[in-house]
């Protein structure tokens, strides 16, 4: 077996980390992308709301496939540009 490196983290980073669920609501392929990529609507409810994320994930599921499907995020990420679209999960 291959050993994989890895920088270990601390509790203290891994507490700092925002993680809620949401359920995805639109999907569309970003054009702009290098590497195929879904720009994804986001709904966490409640006091979050909709949010943006980009995702490499093309050859894993189709855009159908992602519609209604809950996921795991990181929502307390500042804001990032990938291809042309506005990532944002804070």
């Amino acid at each position: 077996m291959e050993h994989v490196n890895f920088e270990l983290t601390t509790i203290d980073n891994f507490m700092s980390l925002d993680i809620r669920v949401g359920k995805i609501i639109k999907v569309e392929k970003n054009e702009k992308a290098i590497k195929p990529a879904y720009k994804l609507s986001i709904d966490f409810g409640g006091e979050l709301g909709e949010k943006q994320s980009s995702a490499q994930i093309c050859q894993n599921y189709s855009e159908e496939q992602l519609i209604g499907k809950q996921i795991l995020a990181v929502v307390n990420f500042p804001p990032r540009r990938v291809a042309g679209f506005k990532s944002v999960m804070y």
